[in-house]
């Protein structure tokens, strides 16, 4: 039995989702005329209480259009260090729309408005790049799964106001976010300009990121995702599993949520784990005692058909999934306790 714990990515769609994809209605989407895409794009901004949604191949492409809306080259948007727009878009921030970064050491991937604040470039300073954009990540991935509180965005809200910055939300796990909170998705799309939406990490789907915005802002993003490359054809089927995953597999994330705290709860009684970081939603990212090879625990998990990743840094991370069945769950959790490791 190989249990994979890399990442919620590994997800792949149920024979249900499946059907629900082969009996879908499509057309052309780049002459948006596929009635399926058309369909969930307006499911989930009606969702988020947006004008209107677009329809992407990847979270990458959504964030890097995000940017590219809000910014115009040798301007500057804020980040946390940990910002996956920052971290693991291939430099696409720089490359895609020539803009620099200025990062901010929050707290588990998440910024507060004072720390925003104190990084804003004075807009007449004209040495110093224009500060337009502020990007914020929920839940947080190298945060571990940390989940904003809404309180704070609010005041980072009220402070882009002031400032005439825009607010964009990496959502790509923010599906987790919001089953652990209850809280309603129109309150993240009063908040935030733009919304970033990953359909296969937790959803389960195969592909598909969702965009949500103005209808102004759809409209640009509408050109830079084909000028990105990123305009499909029949891409009903693949919005077909999205639909699908709102209405059956939001409520599952829980399962996920709840198998992470108790792995969690194991590592943080095994004597060769140094730490284990608060576990709010499905990532686990915790250490070992300093005198053990990260690198060497992980191949020992492998010999046992147990994957899972490396961040650097003295750094692991575990990830449950739909895909993680109770059956692997119990297996892992066994492993774990009898394993024996040393320097």
């Amino acid at each position: 039995m190989l249990v994979n714990l890399i990442s919620d990515t590994v997800t792949k769609p149920t024979s249900e989702m499946l059907e629900a994809m082969f009996m879908a209605d499509v057309g052309d989407d780049v002459f948006k005329e596929d009635p399926s895409v058309n369909y969930l794009e307006n499911q989930v901004a009606v969702l988020f209480g947006k004008e209107a949604a677009l329809f992407f191949p990847s979270g990458t492409m959504t964030n890097q259009t995000a940017i590219k809306i809000h910014t115009q080259q040798g301007d500057q948007l804020i980040c946390d260090r940990y910002a996956h727009v920052y971290n693991y878009e291939g430099g696409g921030v720089s490359f895609n729309s020539g803009v620099s970064c200025k990062l901010i050491k929050g707290h588990r991937g998440k910024i507060t408005a004072k720390q925003i604040n104190a990084c804003i470039n004075p807009p007449d300073f004209y040495h110093s790049p224009r500060t337009k954009l502020v990007c914020l990540e929920n839940t947080t991935n190298k945060g571990g799964g940390a989940i904003y509180d809404t309180k704070e965005i609010n005041k980072i809200r009220k402070l882009c106001d002031q400032e005439g910055l825009a607010l964009h939300l990496d959502g790509a796990r923010l599906w987790n976010a919001l089953e652990v909170t209850g809280e309603d998705p129109k309150v993240y799309g009063s908040l935030f300009d733009t919304i970033s939406l990953c359909f296969s990490k937790g959803l389960g789907c195969p592909v598909g990121s969702v965009l949500v915005g103005s209808v102004d802002n759809i409209k640009k993003a509408l050109r830079i995702r084909k000028v990105f490359g990123g305009g499909m054809r029949q891409a009903g089927y693949l919005a077909a599993a999205g639909s699908y995953a709102l209405k059956f597999h939001r409520k599952t994330l829980n399962e996920d949520h709840r198998r992470a705290k108790e792995i969690s709860d194991l590592l943080n009684n095994l004597d060769f784990v140094h730490e284990v970081q608060p576990v709010e939603t499905n990532i686990i990212i915790f250490s070992l005692k300093s005198d053990l090879n990260e690198s060497d625990f992980v191949n020992q998990l492998s010999k046992k058909q147990i994957l899972i990743m490396g961040l650097g840094k003295g750094k692991l991370r575990i990830v449950t999934h739909r895909n993680y069945t109770e059956e692997h769950h119990e297996y892992v959790l066994t492993t774990l306790s009898k394993m024996k490791v040393y320097a």
